[in-house]
């Protein structure tokens, strides 16, 4: 596997860094403890071409690749995890399946502008029976002529409260399970469909995860994405997307945690030295940065086969298991490194661990990740 990055990938980086910097770290922790939507960042994200990165630009987004992606997000998530979820949902679980399962119409009407970041799309699976478990839709869709009918609720919509357009699964046929479900593109503003309350969080608490309910909401047959009972599929193969995207942000997360623990080991001092120089210390951050190495290389090899349109979907669960694992673990050793100090938001290592911990656990938690290896492993993949 090539491990530098081409000129194209290297510029997307440094461009995203420069940006992060530029403009998420003086805000991270204000709009952290705001719960506030940061509606203008996410704008500049949409005109630099971050918000549909690997879309061609035929379709509104910038034509690069999958590793592109990854090295872009990882930098954003080092300032800001916030910035960072709204980037990966509409890049990986929005825009991804409408351009790989949507008719040029949908393309035109349901990707372009979300591509470039005129408009934000979210993704609706998650629902109160079917999390892990995400065959088990309650939510239906009824055909009546040339519409659907669609009843239920979804929850942790994240951007929910902030996107146009909703990617949505609904059972369809029940007595086909897995291949009974289908996937509809709603509009906001669509009758029937409501956003419920805003989840109050623990991290990534300036984007919203919200609630959607359907009531007996109508959607014409031409905005389902895919054919009927291809829902299942389309669905998976977005949160193999997804998953690249969300070991990237546990990087980027991991990346900010272990920078200011390096800062605050070479100023903060101890018996007269730098506590960089206690054996303890040191011993921590070379085990943070060699973790940080493992998961950078993971992704970067899942990601690059996603590019070679080689089979990706353990690389993705790999990647993702051992990044959030990692993020979990080096943002925790931060805190530690900083003592009683890194247990204060002026320290930011708090925001950083608290930002770390939903990576163990959406798109697929650590437990679903391992169950997917070790399928593979035992040759039992369904």
């Amino acid at each position: 596997m090539r491990l530098e990055l081409s000129d194209e990938q290297q510029m997307i980086q440094a461009m995203a860094r420069e940006f992060a910097e530029s403009e998420l770290r003086p805000i991270a922790e204000e709009i952290d403890q705001e719960a506030r939507f940061p509606h203008e960042t996410v704008k500049k994200m949409g005109e630099l071409g971050l918000m549909g990165i690997a879309i061609p630009e035929k379709w509104g987004g910038s034509g690069a690749d999958a590793v592109a992606y990854v090295v872009a997000l990882v930098e954003i998530a080092r300032h800001c995890a916030s910035h960072a979820v709204v980037m990966s949902v509409n890049n990986s679980l929005y825009c991804d399946p409408v351009y790989k399962f949507g008719t040029d119409d949908q393309r035109e009407r349901f990707l372009r502008p979300f591509a470039a970041g005129h408009q934000i799309g979210c993704f609706a699976l998650t629902e109160p029976q079917a999390g892990s478990d995400a065959s088990n839709q309650h939510t239906v869709a009824v055909r009546e002529g040339d519409h659907y009918v669609l009843n239920g609720r979804k929850l942790f919509v994240t951007s929910g409260r902030e996107a146009s357009t909703a990617l949505v699964f609904c059972q369809t046929d029940r007595a086909q399970g897995r291949h009974g479900i289908s996937a509809f593109l709603v509009e906001k503003g669509t009758p029937g469909f409501t956003v419920g309350k805003t989840e109050d969080k623990l991290g990534l608490r300036a984007s919203d995860t919200v609630e959607f309910v359907f009531e007996d909401c109508r959607v014409p047959v031409a905005s389902r994405l895919g054919q009927e009972g291809l829902g299942f599929k389309i669905a998976m193969s977005a949160l193999d997307s997804g998953r690249l995207g969300i070991a990237a942000q546990a990087i980027g997360i991991a990346t900010g945690a272990y920078e200011r623990a390096v800062a605050y080991a070479r100023e903060r001092k101890t018996f007269g030295v730098p506590i960089g120089q206690h054996q303890m210390v040191q011993w921590m951050l070379a085990d943070m940065v060699t973790a940080l190495e493992g998961a950078r290389l993971l992704t970067l090899r899942a990601a690059a086969l996603k590019d070679a349109g080689t089979p990706y979907t353990v690389a993705a669960s790999m990647a993702k298991l051992f990044a959030s694992e990692m993020a979990m673990k080096v943002t925790t050793d931060a805190i530690q490194v900083h003592g009683g100090y890194g247990y204060i938001k002026e320290y930011q290592v708090e925001r950083h661990f608290r930002d770390a911990k939903i990576t163990q656990i959406y798109e697929g938690t650590s437990q679903i990740q391992k169950l997917v290896i070790a399928r593979d492993v035992l040759g039992t993949r369904p």
